[in-house]
């Protein structure tokens, strides 16, 4: 019998992703640069498994049923296009390649063009939920060239988490949509990180909590409307104890890395023109804790804040911390929603909102209770311009609002950086904001730059130009928009 689905890396994703399909009654072929890798994993992991291994990649071809599946798990970006170009030459018409990476979402709508070119189908997805979910059930995000999705789709949605009966894997568009989808969900984790690490340090340094409390806390959340994977691994995190007994979260270097995806993201949304401010300033913030030696000797010459004061019981705190997260928490997928909105507009992408919240609801980093919500809001209204219009969040943010200010100031009357809770208020009190001062910055345009700017007791699209010195004349520059 030949395999249903072959896999090429054979990393700790790869060979969960493999073990998973096995598991599920698909018989898998193997194949790893290095081959020792695959005699190792099938005497291994895969030992006593259907699984089957190649030591070059034209027996790796030859083990598979047609139309042939090949799914790439490796590092993205020049590796994926060295192994499309090597595979080519061995693939019939309607074959299928499947890139499972954190590929930009650019790269993959040009290897959905190119390799169309050669007759063989391309798709490219996100896969979200780490070493776990790989193994037992991931987020799978699909797109790419619909014609693979049919011969595709049994495999990604029996291995995919379930909730509530439905796979969390739907065909998510053409092209790189499904690579789009992964990235903005990346983003959002980045977001939901950082905003959990603003509220523990909020609890630790400026409330004085240890980390057994800290679990308590944490535990507590993960009952209510927090209720994420997220929030619970950090739960588990504040439990976990040394050798020595301590806590191990205290031992571990405050320098955050970053794979760059979160990056792609608010460089996406500056292109767009669309505000990402929570999520700029969860990678900022990795950005910089990574100058940890250049903080350290900025600490002793720059004084620490005067801890002021703090007004109201230690549990009134502990509530706003609370609030601040969960509002901060829904103005980040408010934004990255928005940004979606935008994408599908400006690429033809037709994204599905709802459905997307769905995928994301199990085996991914960022599934949480919240993402019914989210569902529900746009089966309510599928043009929803905003998540914070809908009236579920709407009400969520009134309840909120005191308790997020409230930490936001006790974070400024600390000393303790907030940038994405405070990022997220402004952003939210920017969004309602019926009159902004970017008046007076068109009109400072105009003054040095003849820039024009529009009236307000003029019809919209009307531009017009002052001579603000005398010296000016009459010419203007042409107008423009990101």
């Amino acid at each position: 019998m030949q395999a249903n689905i072959g896999l090429i890396g054979l990393a700790v994703m790869g060979q969960n992703l493999v073990l998973n399909m096995n598991d599920h009654g698909f018989k898998v072929a193997v194949f790893n640069r290095t081959t020792s890798t695959v005699d190792e994993f099938l005497a291994g992991p895969a030992k006593g498994t259907q699984v089957v291994g190649a030591h070059s990649l034209e027996e790796f071809v030859g083990l598979l049923q047609s139309p042939r599946i090949v799914m790439l798990m490796v590092k993205a970006g020049e590796v994926v296009d060295q192994y499309i170009d090597k595979l080519i030459p061995l693939l019939a018409p309607g074959d299928i390649i499947v890139d499972g990476g954190n590929s930009l979402f650019t790269d993959t709508n040009r290897r959905t063009q190119y390799l169309q070119e050669h007759s063989i189908n391309y798709i490219g997805t996100g896969v979200s939920g780490g070493e776990e979910g790989a193994r037992h059930g991931p987020s799978i995000m699909p797109g790419g060239n619909k014609a693979a999705w049919p011969t595709v789709k049994p495999i990604f949605q029996a291995i995919s988490a379930q909730v509530d009966g439905q796979p969390c894997c739907e065909w998510v568009g053409d092209n790189g949509a499904g690579h789009y989808v992964k990235m903005v969900h990346n983003g959002i984790e980045y977001g939901d990180m950082q905003l959990i690490c603003e509220a523990y340090q909020l609890l630790s340094e400026g409330l004085g909590l240890g980390a057994d409390q800290l679990h308590e806390i944490f535990t507590e959340w993960n009952q209510g409307e927090l209720s994420s994977y997220l929030i619970e691994i950090t739960a588990a995190i504040f439990a976990y104890k040394d050798t020595d007994g301590q806590a191990l979260v205290d031992k571990i270097l405050d320098t955050a890395g970053q794979k760059g995806t979160g990056k792609w993201t608010g460089i996406n949304a500056l292109d767009l023109g669309i505000p990402l401010t929570l999520i700029g300033e969860s990678v900022f913030a990795r950005c910089l804790s990574a100058q940890k030696d250049e903080r350290v000797k900025a600490a002793k010459i720059l004084p620490k804040a005067t801890k002021t004061t703090l007004t109201g019981d230690q549990q009134d705190l502990v509530d706003a911390i609370r609030d601040a997260l969960y509002a901060a928490k829904i103005i980040s997928y408010a934004q990255g929603f928005r940004l979606m909105r935008e994408a599908s507009k400006e690429y033809g992408l037709s994204l599905n909102y709802g459905e997307i919240a769905l995928m994301w609801r199990g085996g991914c980093i960022i599934r949480s209770q919240f993402l019914n919500n989210i569902k529900q809001a746009y089966t309510a209204n599928p043009e929803l311009e905003n998540l914070l219009l809908a009236d579920f969040f709407v009400e969520a943010i009134k309840k909120s609002d005191a308790g997020w200010r409230k930490a936001v100031i006790l974070g400024i009357e600390s000393g303790i950086p907030t940038p994405a809770f405070a990022s997220a208020l402004a952003y939210y009190d920017g969004y309602r904001t019926e009159r902004l001062p970017a008046n007076l910055l068109q009109a400072q345009r105009d003054y040095f730059g003849a820039h024009t700017y529009e009236r307000t007791d003029k019809p919209r699209g009307e531009f017009f130009h002052t001579d603000w010195t005398g010296q000016g004349g009459k010419v203007a520059s042409s107008t423009y928009t990101v």
